[in-house]
């Protein structure tokens, strides 16, 4: 969990500008993995689950917040949020696999940039 909190720390250093150092090392692998196994573990699903959702409404909230959404041109779902980019990021992930050594903050911005543009 302390590992979780400092990549959000990460997230707020990247979206206001600066760049996550080498210490904030949870990548898009680490993330995907509860997220993944959230939806494949009948016993400790909800709780891998729980995690994955837990980041990523961390990131969007703040990403929305910081107004970086709207710098983006980004909208995000107002229904089922977490969900909807928890399948978006697993989508975006198995796509670009060659990219999970990078920061899970990254995958997450590169993720909801490319499927919740604002129409």
């Amino acid at each position: 969990m302390k590992k979780v909190v400092i990549t959000l720390i990460a997230g707020a250093v990247v979206l206001f500008g600066g760049s996550a150092k080498a210490e904030f090392d949870y990548s898009i692998a680490d993330l995907l993995t509860p997220c993944k196994e959230g939806d494949n573990d009948s016993r400790g699903g909800a709780v891998l689950e729980l995690e994955c959702e837990q980041y990523i409404a961390g990131f969007t909230d703040l990403y929305v917040r910081a107004g970086q959404a709207k710098k983006d041109k980004v909208c995000l779902p107002e229904q089922n949020r977490d969900d909807e980019v928890r399948w978006a990021f697993m989508r975006w992930a198995h796509d670009n696999y060659g990219d999970r050594a990078q920061p899970a903050v990254d995958g997450l911005w590169k993720t909801i940039k490319a499927h919740f543009p604002c129409k």
